[in-house]
């Protein structure tokens, strides 16, 4: 065996550095020392992800099995961004009385599902695919059952396993199917080999859509994300909403594509098509019902999902790009809030969207971050989340189809019925009033650089985005009247 392969496989190799430095330190290190076991992992995990950004190691690997690409380099490091803020939230929580006994097998259990992740987006055959995606989902079960104290936590954690068995049977039942007729599991053979429609073929790849799609929380394979968010600790539902469902859609866009792009047009474009529509809008009225905040984002993130994936009925590189970038607005605007969730709900026990009554008169900088996440969310200009739609919706109607005009406009609709329930929130914190207001949270200082993050991420990505589009529509515009200077 060639071991310069795994030169190929920088970010994976410094990840499991990573996990066995904490693993040795939560072993080895005196009780005296392992309140900060947390802080250590988070500021080694923030070196990891700097060192991450410098590129290195693209290629093949491991007879094609494994590939990486400037891509799949990219979206591991907007992953990593994401995980680093996951973990800074968590570091308050990680040391309570309660948790602190298990603090280890957290950020053990996390980092793991990390590698799964990055396993899934650089596979380039069906085997490694499957290993990624069982190293991804089975330590999150352990993860939204680490509260099993409570019932709803050990809920959680049930409800996760026994989709995760019924969804990965399911994916397995359609790879056997595709191998039936490819003869391989490589993505390019079997691009190669299969393309043309059969009704064996149809059968195949919506079982393989079937078996990410509930990765993603797709309808109608969702069913169980509202009760896992709801159940599970709040730390891990933020890394399951933003980590877990941004390394899912990278990783089925690469499937689709490279294993499925010779029938994109017969075969699962029309999937597609149905499945975006129905989990937009099944997200959207589902989340206008709610009042547990947990179960709200639940169904938003459903919602930003179906957004997510007009990333990949787009099929194109601008598609891809404009993906990326979504989930990269996506992580800043969703930790932004489960942050405050997570700060208010230690400090008080509250979630409902009611307990948030007032919280801009005790909590005020709480507020103005929730805000804005809110805000971001819902696609409100001059914040990141209205770029982030615009430039995905842009990225779908390049294929100037009418079924992609229509499909777009479903969305864009969807995006204004969306606003109501987010506005939802900003209507209880800075205009109804309660004499029971939570009260002054004096957050830990890891919480508010969390936030503080975030913030700057809404604020920043959304300036820099508006200037991109003014500097390219101005440049387009000057073209045309100069054609010399275009």
């Amino acid at each position: 065996m060639d071991y310069s392969q795994f030169l190929m496989m920088p970010q994976e190799i410094g990840l499991l550095l990573v996990f066995l430095l904490v693993f040795l330190y939560d072993t080895f290190m005196p009780q005296r020392s392992q309140r900060m076991l947390p802080l250590f992992t988070t500021i080694l995990f923030a070196i990891y992800t700097v060192l991450a950004f410098i590129p290195m190691g693209f290629g093949e690997a491991f007879g094609a099995m494994f590939e990486s690409t400037p891509a799949t380099w990219v979206m591991k490091n907007v992953l990593n961004v994401g995980v680093f803020i996951v973990l800074l939230q968590a570091v308050k929580w990680t040391n309570d009385d309660f948790v602190s006994v298990r603090r280890g097998e957290f950020y053990e259990l996390i980092l793991l599902t990390l590698f799964g992740m990055f396993l899934m987006i650089s596979s380039r055959h069906f085997l490694l695919f499957v290993i990624g995606l069982e190293t991804a989902s089975l330590p999150i079960a352990a993860l939204a059952a680490f509260e099993k104290r409570y019932y709803e936590s050990r809920e959680a954690a049930a409800k996760y396993v026994f989709t995760a068995i019924f969804s990965s049977a399911i994916f397995m039942l359609g790879i056997s199917f595709v191998y039936g007729l490819a003869g391989t599991l490589y993505f390019n053979d079997i691009a190669m080999a299969v393309t043309t429609a059969n009704p064996l073929l149809i059968v195949a790849v919506a079982f393989v859509i079937a078996g990410v799609g509930y990765k993603l929380s797709l309808v109608p394979f969702h069913q169980w994300t509202a009760d896992v968010y709801q159940g599970a600790p709040t730390a891990v539902t933020s890394y399951l909403s933003v980590i877990s469902k941004g390394a899912a859609a990278f990783a089925f866009l690469v499937i689709l594509v490279q294993a499925f792009g010779s029938i994109y047009s017969q075969v699962w474009e029309w999937m597609l098509y149905a499945i975006i529509v129905l989990t937009i809008t099944i997200g959207n009225l589902f989340a206008m019902r709610q009042r547990n905040l947990k179960r709200f984002l639940a169904y938003s993130s459903i919602s930003q999902a179906g957004y997510i994936m007009l990333g990949v009925i787009a099929y194109s590189t601008v598609g891809m790009a404009s993906m990326m970038y979504y989930v990269l607005v996506y992580i800043f605007s969703n930790l932004a809030a489960f942050g405050v969730i997570a700060v208010i709900e230690r400090a008080t026990g509250k979630v409902t969207m009611d307990d948030y009554n007032g919280l801009f008169r005790t909590n005020p900088w709480l507020a103005f971050t929730m805000m804005l996440a809110m805000f971001s969310l819902g696609g409100i200009p001059p914040f990141a989340g209205f770029f982030s739609k615009f430039f995905i919706f842009m990225g779908a109607a390049n294929q100037g189809t009418v079924a992609i005009y229509v499909l777009v406009f479903i969305a864009l609709v969807n995006t204004i019925i969306s606003l109501y329930y987010y506005l939802l929130v900003v209507k209880a914190m800075f205009i109804r009033q309660d004499d029971c207001a939570v009260p002054y949270i004096d957050s830990h200082w890891t919480e508010e650089l969390g936030l503080t993050i975030c913030v700057m991420g809404i604020i920043a990505v959304g300036l820099a985005s508006g200037i991109y589009a003014f500097l390219n529509q101005t440049t387009a515009s000057m073209a045309s009247f100069f054609p010399a200077i275009g």
